[in-house]
């Protein structure tokens, strides 16, 4: 009886816990479990981090288009001057200057002129919006260089890029709209990153439709008076309409 209950304790302890053979091999294969999945994620959190960066650019890009769009869709025609006929808008690659219908906070009933362009700071090339109150340009020569813009709001920073591209009623595109009698019918805007040299999906059929007729002379006299100049006599008025 009490060899019988020895051997039976014998075997409890023999099959209670792991032998140390066992331990050694459990090690192991936590060991190349453990290598195989810090290999895989070394392989998987860069392109990870890449596509999120992707995903926060093309969304940055992708709100300020929809600015731009609402900016440049509301240009109007407005000659610099009285003796300007054609409208005030100066278009290049990387840059635009136009009139529109004052607006943000503190704006009130008029016009303003806003210009976006890129400029340079301390960390790099900015795309920037600006603008300045309409009031008639000197004569002769108008220069865009004498409009006091102010109120600096960026809108891209480096390596986000947006240039600009214009067309007229016949369709052909160009990377410059200067001097000319109408507004263009279309400009398209195609946002690029610089750091990967491609052009970014979310611009590449963005375009916004600023044309409008132009107005009679009268009308454009009206906008490009100043606010608070006084208005000009009924007579002179009548007179010029009658000529």
């Amino acid at each position: 009886m009490r060899q019988l209950l020895h051997q039976l304790l014998q075997r409890r302890r023999s099959e209670a816990g792991f032998t140390l053979l066992e331990a050694l091999v459990a090690m192991a294969l936590m060991g190349v479990i453990m290598g195989a999945l810090a290999t895989v994620t070394a392989q998987w959190l860069p392109n990870w981090n890449r596509g999120f960066v992707r995903v926060q650019r093309n969304e940055q890009v992708a709100i300020a288009l929809d600015r731009l769009v609402g900016d440049l869709s509301a240009a109007e025609y407005v000659s610099p001057n009285r003796e300007t006929k054609r409208p005030l808008f100066a278009g290049a690659e990387l840059g635009v200057t136009f009139v529109r219908a004052a607006f943000g906070p503190g704006s009130g009933p008029g016009l303003e002129i806003a210009r976006i362009a890129e400029t340079g700071d301390s960390q790099g090339r900015v795309l920037v919006r600006t603008h300045a109150p309409f009031v008639p340009l000197a004569t002769g020569n108008p220069s865009l260089d004498q409009i006091p813009f102010a109120d600096p709001v960026v809108l891209l920073r480096a390596p986000l890029r947006v240039t600009f591209a214009y067309a007229g009623r016949d369709g052909v595109w160009k990377s410059t709209w200067q001097d000319l009698d109408e507004l263009p019918a279309a400009v398209r805007l195609v946002a690029r990153d610089a750091t990967a040299e491609r052009v970014l999906a979310v611009s590449t059929a963005t375009r916004v439709h600023v044309g409008r007729a132009a107005p009679e002379p009268e009308q454009v006299q009206e906008a490009a008076q100043p606010a608070g100049a006084p208005d000009q006599p009924q007579g002179q008025a009548r007179g010029r309409r009658e000529r």
